[in-house]
């Protein structure tokens, strides 16, 4: 059996089928594409609650050194809800909690979160 290498023909029909590379837009930069249609910022408000959540607990650990012990249990708490809203909701609605499986991110926040629980319940109280 032998095998020939592929015509000219055949690349140019190949090469014609082939679809077309992005053209570049006025006034669009490097010519980017623009945002999937779909997605918006209020995907990623999951995120920013978690976020802000432990913003606003480290805010409340450095005001007073006293509340360490209470402020690593909150930070364990927000862990455990972003675990629980990431095997809640579906991907496209998740936003940035998004970053691997969904089961591998939950086992992680999981992770952190009884890691800092067990610390939390650990530390002396003053």
């Amino acid at each position: 059996m032998t095998h020939s290498a592929p015509s000219a023909r055949s690349r140019r029909q190949r090469r014609a089928t082939a679809p077309a590379p992005a053209r570049e837009r006025p006034g669009d930069p490097a010519g980017r594409r623009p945002a999937a249609s779909g997605r918006g910022w209020w995907q990623h408000i999951p995120y920013a609650i978690v976020l802000c959540g432990v913003a606003l607990v480290l805010a409340w650990i450095r005001e007073n050194g006293q509340n360490v012990r209470g402020g690593t249990l909150a930070v364990a708490g927000i862990l455990f809800a972003a675990a629980l809203a990431r095997l809640a909701l579906p991907e496209r609605r998740a936003g940035m909690l998004v970053s691997r499986r969904r089961l591998a991110d939950v086992a992680v926040l999981a992770a952190l979160g009884t890691g800092l629980l067990v610390a939390g319940l650990v530390l002396p109280e003053h």
